[in-house]
């Protein structure tokens, strides 16, 4: 196993929507740096990512937890936090990658009104759940501290690191995807007013865009293609890890700079 580039000290991760796609790869990226216990949440507790963390795992030790959970459903968050904590203690690390894609591609004049808030109620309101438990967790816990190898010098890690996962449709429009557009703006709006709210507890916020399968965009990308998940994960748990404690309520793009030029022709 290749060593992993990001080092945690440590710790507890939650990561929903780890079923698939960028949430799974952010599991694996977890168990690879080396958290103590990582806490496996989708719809359908994901029992089948349990052997492929443990193949990953840098900790000797690493505990896994799968949760099934909706996150759009109040007591379904509120119970996923509780059952973290009885597990574990406390929650260092919070990915929140769960949601759902661009489901309608109407334009204006023809938009699917139930799509609209179908997708609103997933993107946004879930955020919405999962940053309000997370918060009200990691606020009663003790900060932890981390001291360099290379200079000695001891810093706070703060008392937790939210990641909240958007998409380059939440920082530039594109035609025919309202839905999905806004729900990304609110998603970002959301997870920043959080890392504001949050100075006062030591805890960090910071968003991940990242460039999706969505054709259009994937077309304008210079490489030509979208990140591929395993890209995007090494940057969340970097985030998260004693090298980013300077880092708190930014939005870190990740698409080979097509958000660089106004010059999208092909729109």
């Amino acid at each position: 196993m290749a060593l992993a580039s990001i080092k945690l000290d440590g710790g507890t991760a939650l990561v929903t929507g780890t079923a698939s796609g960028i949430g799974k790869e952010v599991a694996f990226a977890f168990a690879e740096a080396g958290a103590h216990a990582i806490v496996l949440v989708d719809l359908h507790a994901p029992d089948i990512m349990l052997e492929k963390c443990r193949q990953y795992a840098a900790h000797p030790d690493l505990r896994l937890l799968p949760i099934a959970a909706n996150i759009t459903v109040e007591k379904d968050v509120e119970n996923m936090v509780q059952s973290a904590i009885s597990a574990f203690g406390r929650i260092d690390y919070c990915v929140h990658s769960a949601g759902i894609g661009c489901i309608s591609r109407a334009p204006t004049e023809r938009l699917d009104v139930e799509a609209f808030q179908h997708t609103m109620t997933t993107n946004a309101s879930g955020t919405m759940l999962v940053l309000r438990a997370v918060s009200n967790l990691m606020a009663k816990q003790e900060p932890r501290t981390y001291t360099s190898p290379r200079s000695n010098a001891t810093r706070s890690l703060g008392r937790g690191a939210i990641v909240v996962i958007s998409s380059i449709p939440g920082i530039i429009a594109s035609p025919d995807m309202m839905p999905y557009t806004v729900s990304k703006h609110a998603v970002i709006a959301i997870a920043k007013t959080a890392a504001v709210d949050n100075f006062r507890h030591n805890i960090r916020v910071n968003i991940v865009d990242g460039l999706s399968w969505i054709k259009g965009l994937r077309a304008m990308s210079a490489l030509q293609r979208a990140a591929v998940p395993e890209e995007v994960a090494d940057a969340i748990v970097f985030l998260c890890s004693p090298a980013a404690t300077f880092i708190n309520g930014s939005a870190l793009v990740i698409d080979a700079g097509m958000t660089l030029t106004a010059l999208r022709s092909n729109l």
